[in-house]
């Protein structure tokens, strides 16, 4: 039996944050950076209450695989999972009917409690929901092929919804050994024969010689996506994320969004991390080798010191359903880059081919009749 089954269960977590003028809850307001109340417009600042001080840490990773970090660092959450696309996200326990905001399928709560590692930092939400449909708006108004129907669909659609993704982050100290060969381009003269005479060219060569190195790198917050509710190329798209901005985790910054449970675990984070080490890695020892051009035979990598932290990133979500398909979209939330599903009108692509063909026809008379 493991540590984890013997250990002290973790206290269910549940915040609600009452305003201090009419009771009504609370939420994030990201244009402000602070709590609001939308029944009577009180503001409060965040942190304070038994967070204050909270700090951004790093957890260690070996005593995390082997079930070892401090019961403070494990939360257990109540979550709802899509019986689509399989998201899990955390819902208010009062919920008893809800719609996946990743796939827009109805769905029924679950009072299935998740147990996972807390989140140690937070992105705060930078665009609030009016500014992410306007980045929508605009990146629809870009797609002329996308159905008009569709445009205004979304624009007057339904709310968004903004939805803390979860993310791994790793540090590591690295130290590789290689070995390969530098190839260093020479050239030499060579008589060859052209149009019936003989000329000189220079013709390149390649010398090799064998070398070997060492290369060190500190790896910081190597990026894995701990999701996989949506498409990998849609969450890749969404980057740059600028994790300078990081806050400590406070639950206030989650107040009238939900957050998405990781469904990718530790181990498999790191796994990820560690490939995309690798190939930084490799240019690393081919910029060490040198020359015109590299060949690398053996790199021999000794990993030390690596931590972890599990962190929220912002997305604004809208899923629409327009005659019987559904389109999703996603938000950064903090730069408002906009990714999702390209819709295409049919309509508008035969217009196309025909004045294509059209002014084909057209070009082709005129050079026919100017000969």
């Amino acid at each position: 039996m493991s540590e984890a089954d013997t250990a002290p269960t973790a206290p269910l977590e549940e915040h609600r944050f009452p305003c201090d003028q009419c009771g009504a809850d609370l939420r994030y307001d990201p244009a402000q950076g602070v709590l609001k109340c939308d029944h009577c417009g009180h503001t409060q600042q965040i942190g304070g209450g038994p967070w204050q001080g909270a700090t951004l840490r790093e957890l260690d990773f070996e005593a995390a695989v082997a079930e070892r970090l401090p019961e403070a660092e494990i939360e257990e959450t109540r979550v709802l999972q899509c019986p689509n696309c399989g998201a899990q996200v955390e819902f208010d326990p009062n919920d008893h009917a809800a719609e996946c905001p990743f796939c827009a399928t109805p769905v029924v709560t679950d009072t299935g409690v998740s147990r996972h590692i807390k989140p140690k930092g937070v992105l705060p939400f930078v665009l609030d929901e009016r500014a992410a449909h306007k980045a929508m708006s605009d990146w629809l108004g870009r797609l002329w092929f996308a159905p008009n129907g569709l445009k205004d669909f979304a624009r007057k659609g339904r709310r968004m919804q903004g939805i803390y993704v979860p993310y791994w982050t790793f540090d590591a100290d690295t130290a590789s050994r290689y070995t390969g060969e530098r190839g260093t381009i020479y050239y030499v003269t060579q008589t060859v024969v052209r149009d019936g005479k003989r000329v000189q060219q220079q013709v390149p060569k390649i010398r090799w010689t064998g070398v070997r190195g060492q290369v060190a790198r500190f790896f910081d917050d190597v990026l894995v996506l701990a999701s996989r509710s949506l498409p990998r190329q849609y969450t890749d798209a969404l980057e740059p994320w600028d994790l300078a901005a990081l806050q400590p985790y406070l639950p206030q910054y989650l107040a009238g969004f939900r957050a998405e449970a990781y469904t990718v675990q530790l181990e498999e984070g790191h796994a990820e991390a560690r490939a995309q080490m690798s190939r930084v890695i490799e240019r690393d020892v081919r910029f060490d080798i040198g020359g015109d051009q590299q060949r690398i035979h053996s790199i021999d990598t000794q990993v030390r010191n690596v931590t972890f932290k599990h962190i929220l990133l912002p997305v604004w979500l809208a899923a629409y359903k327009f005659r019987g398909q559904t389109y999703r979209f996603v938000i950064n939330g903090q730069t408002g880059r906009v990714q999702g599903e390209r819709p295409w009108s049919a309509i508008k692509i035969t217009i196309a081919v025909v004045l294509g063909l059209l002014v084909a026809a057209g070009v082709g008379y005129l050079v026919a009749t100017g000969q």
